[in-house]
């Protein structure tokens, strides 16, 4: 009972680190990275569609993403969806491949971005302490139901509060990381 209660927090919280990296894999950084286009939605064949099952997105360059359509009929429906999208990047279109040159971030759009990242950082260990608070309810369910003993509720809330400090570290790592990159100029 123990083990799985404390093996259902550890997935669930790891499960959160993976979607904060997504998220934060979506903001940009000086660099080209195709993830910025993950959330593209293209007008294609009568319905909408993720950008990467329409087009190869590559990074040839550090500020350089290109856009190359499986079908070229669809390269103006791509475009128009980048221009559309919040990104703030200008596509040049040459007819058969789309360039996307990414501007090197200023000052303040970086802030910004780190503002953006701090708050999906808060919004993951916020995640993590729900997951702790619903972790140490089922543990005193069960010394309520007696199913284990009070030293053992005592021992899993204590690995509990162990896991979620560490998962909050890596956050903090993360957070760091990015940040970092963020910056980097």
């Amino acid at each position: 009972m123990l083990d799985e209660i404390q093996n259902d927090a550890k997935t669930r919280m790891e499960k959160t680190i993976d979607a904060l990296r997504r998220e934060l894999s979506h903001l940009r950084t000086g660099k080209a990275t195709p993830s910025l286009l993950d959330d593209v939605m293209v007008d294609a064949y009568g319905q909408k569609m993720p950008l990467n099952q329409l087009a190869t997105i590559g990074a040839p360059e550090a500020r350089l993403l290109t856009v190359q359509p499986f079908d070229a009929s669809q390269l103006g429906a791509i475009e128009k969806a980048i221009l559309a999208s919040d990104l703030g990047i200008t596509p040049n279109n040459d007819g058969n491949l789309i360039r996307l040159p990414i501007p090197a971030l200023n000052e303040e759009r970086r802030r910004e971005y780190v503002k953006l990242a701090k708050k999906e950082g808060e919004e993951a260990k916020v995640a993590i302490r729900n997951i702790r608070r619903d972790a140490n309810e089922k543990l005193k369910k069960a010394e309520h139901a007696h199913e284990i003993s009070e030293d053992d509720s005592r021992r899993g809330h204590e690995k509990i509060q162990k896991l979620t400090d560490e998962y909050v570290a890596r956050i903090e790592e993360i957070l760091q990381a990015k940040e970092k990159e963020i910056m980097e100029v």
